[in-house]
């Protein structure tokens, strides 16, 4: 009996442990460099190339590195996204290393504020998932499409599966130390 409580123990000490450090917000910097917030030089080098190789969850971060003298970071709204209106911002920052928490679950459009920027492709699309879909998978966040409406997360059974399976081990690993 007291084999199979320490055991019990093990498996859930396992189990906090590595949802602790799965639960952990990330700071992205976008473009993946303290250059990235710029012109892109071509299609294949946009910020949304970058962005579709990241997943982004609630609670993350995303910083932006630029001359506050010469550009911004503009978050808008899907439609002043696709024509480029810098005059209805949702937010503005102008300080060079802007730091945004996503805050919720979704897309975040975000474009520059220096004139002609973003028609020349300087903005980004960041498709945010639930905590809730942390463990859902590795894949690569969805792409972001400039004409498509709200993203939304998939759901699965993966998560809770995982969890069972973890559970399994510590107790197996409880056995074998006794």
């Amino acid at each position: 009996m007291a084999g199979i409580l320490r055991a019990l123990c093990y498996s859930l000490v396992l189990v906090f442990l590595l949802s602790a450090t799965s639960s952990a917000a990330k700071e992205f910097l976008v473009g993946g460099k303290t250059d990235g917030w710029k012109i892109p030089s071509s299609q294949s080098d946009s910020l949304n190339k970058w962005a579709e190789t990241s997943r982004f969850l609630v609670g993350d971060s995303l910083v932006w590195k630029y001359e506050k003298e010469k550009d911004s970071v503009l978050k808008v709204r899907r439609e002043a996204y696709i024509s480029c209106n810098a005059t209805d911002a949702i937010e503005e920052y102008k300080d060079g290393n802007t730091k945004v928490t996503l805050d919720k679950s979704g897309p975040h459009y975000f474009i520059s504020g220096a004139e002609g920027h973003c028609e020349k492709g300087q903005k980004l699309i960041v498709v945010v998932m639930s905590q809730r879909h942390r463990l859902v998978g590795e894949s690569p966040a969805p792409s972001p499409a400039e004409i498509e409406g709200p993203a939304v997360a998939p759901t699965s059974g993966a998560a809770s599966f995982r969890a069972g399976c973890l559970v399994a081990l510590g107790v197996l690993v409880g056995f074998l130390w006794m």
